[in-house]
């Protein structure tokens, strides 16, 4: 995908079709912007709706407790500064970032 609307029609295409669970893999990313970050936040509030687990209160008081995680959504094999920019963001504390794609299959 070149830009983060495509990212964000590809999730809710998917989001239609069905799909609940949902892995990026950030291998070839090499930076990321604002726009990539709200893009990667839209999909995670998208394939978290209608799931009685992750209700805003729930993520809310998991965050604010440091124990969720998403389970709907993990990132893959960021590059360094593209990991910098998601831990800045804190998308660390409520999205696994794993380091390679079949680590990440297995944790959902």
């Amino acid at each position: 995908m070149k830009s983060h609307q495509e990212l964000e029609n590809w999730v809710r295409q998917a989001y239609a079709e069905g799909v609940r669970y949902v892995l990026f893999d950030l291998t070839n990313i090499r930076y990321i912007t604002s726009a990539g970050l709200r893009a990667i936040h839209s999909a995670f509030n998208l394939l978290r709706e209608g799931d009685s687990a992750e209700t805003d209160s729930v993520v809310q008081k998991g965050m604010r407790g440091g124990v969720f995680k998403s389970t709907h959504l993990k990132l893959v094999n960021p590059s360094r500064p593209v990991l910098e920019v998601l831990t800045i963001a804190g998308y660390d504390m409520f999205m696994e970032i794993h380091p390679d794609v079949n680590t990440a299959i297995k944790s959902f």
